[in-house]
């Protein structure tokens, strides 16, 4: 049986990791061992952010509402809870939208949420 050497499979994933490391500094982009090491680095930085960046997006929003609902004399627990309490069901990117967009509306239903 003739040897096989892997040759072809082998040059592709190397060649797949090169792809990957476009744009890196240096070695980082050209030898394959610092490009491997970037590359993986760069995919765990890539999927913890994901996640981080939805905290951060929700972060926002709170901020948002919470600047608007003290314009209307109310901090953001009370407001939350009273929200609560009267069965809005209303999520915060919407809330933080309107309290951006439509002072008046937001104003409407800090009138409905206060205790």
């Amino acid at each position: 049986m003739p040897r096989s050497k892997n040759a072809v499979p082998s040059r592709q994933r190397r060649r797949k990791i090169l792809n990957q490391a476009k744009g890196f500094f240096g070695k980082r982009n050209s030898a394959i061992r610092s490009a491997k090491e970037a590359v993986d680095k760069a995919m765990l930085y890539a999927y913890r952010d994901r996640r981080n960046k939805k905290r951060e997006i929700r972060r926002l929003w709170i901020t948002r509402i919470n600047a608007a609902a003290r314009l209307s004399g109310v901090s953001y627990s009370v407001f939350m809870n009273g929200l609560k309490k009267n069965n809005i069901e209303i999520n915060r990117k919407i809330l933080a939208e309107l309290a951006v967009k439509d002072q008046g509306a937001f104003n409407k239903l800090v009138e409905l949420a206060k205790p």
